[in-house]
């Protein structure tokens, strides 16, 4: 979705308008979330832009994208560009970190210490 929302009406209220907004982005990304993942992915990831124009847009976060939008509203923006696509994602395993264990005297080991020990 690569769209430029105008944030006045002559009927709709703005903060209805705004909801509006916020409904159609919503329902967008359940759409494109409810899509097959193609052989290999985990998950849908989303590149998300805002900015007044497109020229001006920057990456953010699409846990963002409400509070972009109420800070539009809240500037009194005119209109907003929003830019929603959508691509495959895949898990990333994380590094094993060593964790402190306390021990009966108050001896820390680390947990990979203790499971090589148990485990010949």
């Amino acid at each position: 979705m690569k769209k430029t929302f105008k944030m006045t009406h002559p009927k709709i209220k703005g903060p209805r308008l705004v909801e509006a907004i916020k409904y159609e982005v919503k329902k967008y990304v359940k759409r494109e979330r409810g899509k097959t993942l193609p052989p290999g992915a985990d998950f849908w990831d989303f590149d998300c832009r805002y900015g007044v124009d497109e020229a001006s847009a920057e990456i953010i976060h699409l846990s963002a994208i409400n509070k972009s939008i109420s800070l539009a509203e809240a500037e009194q923006l005119e209109s907003f560009y929003l830019e929603i696509l959508a691509k495959p994602g895949y898990r990333t395993q994380k590094p094993k970190e060593e964790q402190q264990v306390t021990v009966g005297d108050g001896v820390f080991q680390s947990e990979v210490e203790e499971e090589s020990k148990t485990h010949p």
